[in-house]
């Protein structure tokens, strides 16, 4: 028998049953071992084809499992799978499976072969317990088609293509009717605009060009979540869109061409649905140059013809930048798509997309979100966070900010581990006094039992009020869950018309847990004053989030800092001798600033400190780093004897395009992006050439500047 002709899987079918007939020291392989090792294959195409036919797979291998216990063992040999032969009615089995794939006109004897075969022929005992579960050659042919569709098996590897677009896809409109996505706020125009392009006769491509983080790919969420509902044109009803993963295609094509075969497979699928499937590629410039090798054909010019047209419905998202470089530069993929522009929202449109996806995150963390809190993420990451785009920036804050509310649920609270600590220091002490005999260390020893049975009781009654909050806290998480899933179970029985439900739902299982809920609350903010845990994200929270990642300081004045910026002339003078005019004017700019009364749009403040050597100009704008920071080193000096030529004001704000350095960037825009709350020193400005002057105009007036790659930095926070 020529074993070059059967594919990998089933070439890997037969090796497994010798190793079942030698696991069970029988002497021959029966058609029973090649059955159970194609049950046993992982991701195999027997199991798939058996659960399409409704058969239960763990019975039949249960049942397969009892009759091989049963047969005669041979011990001799110890049952090694070098002893182990072919049974004759394995052999027939193995004629049949050739038989089997020239009448499919397949080039190879593949696992569905090997399976109609073992039903076709033998007559063993597992074969019959198969058949009794209600197995025959026609459902299995059918289930088989639903598999393999019209493909013929040409090459070793044809599961690779079977049902491609589940392998290497993500049905979208599945996950949107089992409520697994997001609410999609506003972005109506968008969606609107897609449908129109996808309702064209030809070229109905859109492709959805943005900043990232605006949402380009929740807008085609949006898209399915509507299909889902039911809510769009008659000619999208009922269409399905698929997310295509390029990684997935990618990922283990190790042979020239098998990257080409699983898409053609993917796209054969979507042409063979016609039109009912949509694809949807994320990133779509990942589309050009992938897969293409020396001499191979890439994704791009794959998907072209079919594009062209029409056979293939498909929505792009991708960045400008990406699109400007990777798509525009193809002419010919260009003209097949149709810009669908997605600009940033405005900030009450980015507030009104926070409170919908406020119950999400809810649910999810299990606290609760104030909408002072969502109001503050817009507004703050719109001002301080420059270099990201709304809702995107938003959103990570009031995440980040509820996930650390969540971890200081879960962990013990500080009072309490303060009292953990102490008692464990005092244990220590009393073990070390109970070696000593003099009169002070029993006394001490006495005082130590005593605060020691003093904090443990105290540590106790904490540990109680600590468990009990968080089981408050936890039964609200549950009842909100609950709600959550209520709502689901409403939609679905709304587009179903099943108004009974709908009722039932609304107005019997909703206004229950809504009504639960509410106690749930009230009970806990009864107890407000002597609370342990905090289980609301406020707008101090969003507050302390930004500080964290931009180091500017946003949260309200604490007592000690209040103090130090009130105090901030006199410390300054403590280092800074005799210069009240200068030391009174800086001081005075960052109270404004700290007090929110400054321009918001220039910095905090710009001075330029003119005098003779040695009388402290360096000095003060170090004093004032160390006084705001508590670091000599949060100055960002420029030594401006360095800037003496015309052309080195290139490297204040870097290089030009086409010179080298160009991918470094300025030292200004660079450490400034890095430290957005900073003092900048200009160090003996009269030596630079005069071009720098003018740079520092934009500083000065609109406290920003941009960089030689387009990036803005923002000079609003620093103190020049």
């Amino acid at each position: 028998m020529d074993f070059n002709r059967f594919t990998n899987k089933a070439r890997e079918a037969i090796a497994a049953a010798q190793n079942i007939a030698a696991r069970y020291h029988h002497q021959q392989i029966d058609p029973e071992h090649l059955l159970l090792s194609l049950l046993e294959q992982e991701e195999g195409l027997a199991n798939r084809v058996l659960s399409k036919a409704g058969i239960n797979v763990k019975e039949v291998k249960e049942s397969l499992h009892t009759f091989l216990l049963k047969q005669p063992k041979v011990y001799a040999g110890e049952g090694t799978a070098e002893h182990i032969y072919l049974s004759p009615r394995l052999v027939r089995v193995l004629d049949q499976a050739r038989e089997e794939a020239s009448s499919f006109r397949d080039d190879f004897i593949g696992v569905e072969h090997l399976l109609l075969s073992i039903l076709e022929t033998d007559k063993g005992e597992g074969t019959k317990q198969i058949k009794r579960s209600g197995l025959n050659r026609n459902a299995l042919l059918q289930a088989l088609q639903s598999i393999r569709g019209h493909q013929r098996v040409t090459g070793p590897d044809p599961e690779g293509t079977y049902e491609a677009l589940t392998k290497y896809g993500r049905d979208l409109t599945e996950v949107a009717a089992a409520g697994k996505l997001d609410p999609v706020i506003g972005r109506d125009e968008e969606i609107r605009r897609l449908i129109q392009v996808l309702s064209r006769r030809t070229k109905n491509n859109p492709v959805l060009i943005g900043e990232p983080g605006v949402g380009k790919t929740a807008i085609a969420e949006g898209l399915a979540q509507r299909i889902a509902r039911n809510d769009v044109p008659e000619g999208l009803k009922n269409k399905r869109i698929f997310s295509l993963d390029m990684g997935a295609l990618l990922a283990g094509a190790k042979f020239r061409g098998e990257f080409e075969e699983r898409l053609k497979a993917v796209l054969k699928e979507i042409q063979e649905s016609e039109g009912e499937i949509i694809l949807f590629i994320d990133e779509l410039h990942t589309v050009v140059g992938a897969g293409a090798a020396e001499g191979a054909i890439d994704a791009g010019n794959l998907l072209k013809p079919m594009l062209a047209r029409g056979e293939l419905h498909c929505i792009g998202a991708t960045t400008l930048a990406e699109y400007r470089k990777h798509i525009e530069k193809d002419a010919a993929l260009e003209r097949r798509f149709q810009p669908v522009i997605v600009r940033e929202p405005g900030l009450a449109d980015s507030i009104s997309i926070l409170r919908g996806l406020k119950e999400r995150y809810e649910v999810h963390h299990g606290v609760r979100i104030k909408d002072s809190a969502l109001v503050a993420a817009v507004t703050l990451s719109h001002r301080y966070i420059s270099d990201r785009f709304l809702p995107d920036k938003a959103i990570d804050l009031v995440d980040e900010a509820a996930a650390l509310i969540r971890a200081e649920i879960d962990s013990m609270p500080s009072q309490l581990d303060e009292a953990t600590r102490r008692i464990m220091q005092l244990e220590i002490e009393r073990e070390a006094l109970k070696r000593e005999t003099d009169e002070a260390s029993r006394k001490r020893r006495e005082q130590v039992e005593k605060e020691l049975a003093d904090l443990k009781n105290e540590a106790e009654k904490l540990k109680d009020r600590w468990e009990e909050e968080k089981e408050a806290i936890s039964r609200l998480r549950k009842i909100r869950e609950e709600i959550e899933e209520t709502k689901l179970a409403m939609e679905k029985a709304e587009q179903a018309y099943d108004l009974n439900l709908l009722a039932e739902l609304k107005y019997g299982k909703m206004v229950q847990l809504e009504q639960k809920l509410k106690e749930e609350e009230d009970k806990l903010s009864q107890k407000r004053s002597l609370r342990l845990l905090k289980e609301e994200v406020d707008d101090e929270d969003i507050a302390a989030i930004v500080s964290r990642w931009t180091g500017i300081p946003l949260s309200k004045l604490l007592e000690g800092e209040r103090h130090k910026i009130l105090r901030l002339g006199e410390r300054l003078h403590e280092r800074v001798v005799g210069q009240d005019e200068a030391v009174t004017a800086v001081s005075e700019a960052v109270l404004r600033a700290r007090s929110g009364i400054k321009d918001p749009d220039r910095p905090i403040g710009s001075f330029i400190f003119l005098g003779p050597t040695g009388v402290g100009k360096t000095e003060l704008a170090r004093s004032l780093a160390f006084v705001l920071f508590d670091d000599e080193n949060a100055l960002i000096r420029l030594d401006m004897s360095e800037y003496m030529e015309k052309h080195s004001v290139a490297r204040l704000i870097g290089a030009p395009p086409g010179y080298v350095g160009y991918e470094e960037g300025g030292q200004l825009t660079n450490a400034v992006r890095r430290r957005p709350y900073s003092v900048v020193l200009f160090d003996e400005i009269e030596k630079a050439h005069s071009d720098v002057f003018n740079t520092l105009l934009q500083i000065l007036d609109d406290g920003r500047l941009t960089d030689s790659h387009g990036r803005t930095v923002d000079f609003r926070n620093t103190v020049i």
